[in-house]
């Protein structure tokens, strides 16, 4: 099983968010003088929805399989199994698997362009969904996709060689 490597980073980001803004507000109303135990109840309940808000999504692939595990449960997909593959633009660009089990999941790209070995996964079973005649609506978008991390790559290492 292979995880997304900046998982632990964006969790560290998010609960400090959470926790210096907590503190933030509690240190104002300590100041004011108006901090009672019932609006530091509600001051801790706020920095724990915003914790809940910005807690980053575990996205881990398997032989054949992708999940994403957020804050209420684990959505998985059989990537050799997909029916649909969509690229959803938006505030937050996000890819849209199907598979023929009924799995939906939502995946930021960029864990992909971070993670080339969970891109390699998805794009392998991507092809063998496609080869099975499974694959009917979104192959444009794998192909696009893959094109755009191939490119990305090789602009790495021309970077890291000093080739720009």
């Amino acid at each position: 099983m292979v995880r997304d490597r900046r998982w632990a980073a964006d969790l560290r980001a998010a609960v400090f968010c959470s926790v210096a803004v907590c503190c933030l507000v509690l240190l104002i109303d300590t100041a004011n003088g108006t901090l009672t135990a019932a609006r530091g109840a509600l001051w801790a309940g706020l920095a724990a929805l915003l914790q809940g808000v910005l807690h980053p999504p575990l996205v881990s692939v398997g032989p054949g399989w992708l999940a994403v595990r957020g804050v209420w449960g684990t959505r998985r997909v059989c990537t050799d199994l997909l029916t649909s593959v969509r690229h959803s633009d938006g505030v937050t660009p996000r890819l849209v698997l199907r598979d023929a089990l009924g799995g939906r999941v939502e995946v930021d790209p960029k864990v992909f362009a971070d993670n080339p070995v969970l891109w390699h996964r998805l794009e392998t079973g991507a092809r063998r969904a496609r080869a099975s005649g499974l694959l009917r609506c979104g192959a444009g978008v794998v192909e696009r996709l893959a094109d755009r991390m191939d490119g990305d790559a090789a602009r790495a290492v021309f970077e890291a060689s000093d080739m720009d």
